[in-house]
């Protein structure tokens, strides 16, 4: 199971970039349909700014997106997971790829604070759905241990 695996990887002594892209890579080869999964970190300098850190996928010109632009900011701003099944339908998607469909964003949490999130896109609509929300959410609390 893919929180098992997640577990086996924070336990592993090894640097944050390695954890987050070892989880990038196994949420892309076990989840279907995620065709970029990546990790967009909080500025330590600038809390208002989202960088963006390990990735698997294409190559994006989004390194840097402002809290509240794009649906990774969006969910910065609300402070809760977004899952959209139609990017074509949002008016503040920030497209990495005409390829993308559809989006979740799940917000990373240490203490109670976002440090980060999980943003994953699709190629396929509606490709997210309650029980991927459920499973990455669950990830990324666990995830929050790293930060």
């Amino acid at each position: 199971m893919i929180l098992e695996a997640v577990e086996d990887i924070i336990n592993r002594d090894s640097s944050l970039d390695e954890a987050l892209l070892s989880v990038c890579r196994l949420i892309s080869k076990d989840v279907p349909g995620c065709d970029w999964v990546g990790f967009y970190i909080i500025d330590p300098q600038n809390s208002d700014e989202l960088v963006l850190g390990p990735y698997v996928g294409a190559p994006t010109e989004h390194s840097r997106i402002a809290v509240g632009r794009g649906i990774c900011g969006q969910a910065v701003e609300k402070g809760e997971t977004i899952l959209v099944k139609d990017v074509s339908k949002e008016s503040n998607y920030l497209s990495c790829s005409i390829d993308v469909k559809s989006e979740i964003v799940v917000p990373i949490r240490k203490d109670g604070k976002i440090v980060a999130e999980l943003d994953i896109d699709s190629h396929e609509k509606a490709n997210f759905n309650a029980e991927h929300k459920e499973i990455f959410e669950k990830l990324c609390e666990k995830l929050g241990e790293l930060f």
